[in-house]
């Protein structure tokens, strides 16, 4: 499926160094420190405003809602209101250079009107190795009014029962690590392996691990074609949490390709009773 316009969503650290006016999210995540507000306040670009993965770009559930329930958009626009984003104005978001955090943020913005929204490549370990400015403590910004609209997301968002019948007409893709796909270990959830027809395409392959970099264009159309991916039948991503698999999003939006996601992901189909489970490749 061909991409509709949303190709031009990455910003490198010196063009965001020249930018006069632009409202800067630090999105800083982890799976085993998702808070980080004190890596925040410790070092951030000067007049980022932490945002919240947890709290802001996403709300509580039941286990049956997956880890990571996608806010309600009242959440969300009281986030972008204390974020400070203006009508019109630019948005980037970055993160410590993996862009999980910050493709979330480009994912959920982009889908609730804010148009002009671009992630930071490399994040800031590509801005301070570009030599450019940092600063410390809280940054606190003069709060907006801004009113965000009804979602509409990116290639699509899908929920359980679409993510079981999507191989029957599609590609569902897995973009968690290889031995999370197999079964042959699983940290975060109660069930290991996958859902039945998927298949497995790491994160890795699209974004370097060591820079946080993300490859180029037709790098990512070749990874996602070697998957079957190649934009003749609608494609959806999923992961643990609905995290990665935004960020398989916005590589596909580099690539000129919609991917739809499954928020609720591997954390909410393996807490729901009944729904099977495939092993190995």
């Amino acid at each position: 499926m061909c991409h509709r316009g949303w190709v031009n969503v990455l910003i490198d650290a010196a063009t965001l160094n020249a930018l006069p006016d632009v409202c800067i999210l630090d999105v800083r995540y982890r799976l085993d420190k998702p808070d980080g507000r004190d890596d925040h306040a410790a070092v951030h670009i000067p007049g980022a405003v932490y945002v919240d993965l947890e709290t802001e770009l996403s709300q509580p559930g039941a286990p049956g809602d997956g880890r990571h329930p996608l806010p309600t958009l009242p959440v969300l626009q009281a986030a972008a209101r204390r974020w400070g984003i203006r009508p019109g104005q630019k948005v980037v978001a970055y993160d410590a250079g993996t862009s999980l955090g910050a493709g979330r943020a480009w994912w959920l913005l982009l889908a609730a009107g804010i148009a002009n929204v671009q992630v930071l490549d490399g994040g800031l370990r590509a801005w301070t190795d570009a030599g450019f400015a940092v600063e410390s403590g809280e940054y606190v910004p003069e709060p907006s009014r801004i009113e965000l609209s009804d979602y509409v997301f990116p290639g699509g968002a899908i929920d359980i029962d679409e993510a079981a019948a999507w191989p029957g007409h599609g590609v569902l893709v897995d973009v968690r690590a290889a031995e999370r796909f197999r079964g042959e270990t699983e940290p975060m959830d109660p069930v290991a392996g996958h859902i039945p027809g998927a298949v497995n395409l790491p994160a890795s392959r699209y974004v370097d691990p060591a820079s946080g970099m993300f490859a180029t264009p037709a790098e990512i159309r070749a990874a996602f074609a070697e998957v079957g991916a190649t934009g003749d039948r609608p494609v959806a991503a999923y992961c643990g949490s609905g995290v990665t698999a935004a960020q398989a999003a916005l590589a596909a939006a580099i690539a000129g390709l919609d991917v739809a996601v499954y928020p609720g992901s591997w954390s909410q189909w393996s807490n729901t009773p009944g729904r099977p489970v495939a092993v190995g490749e």
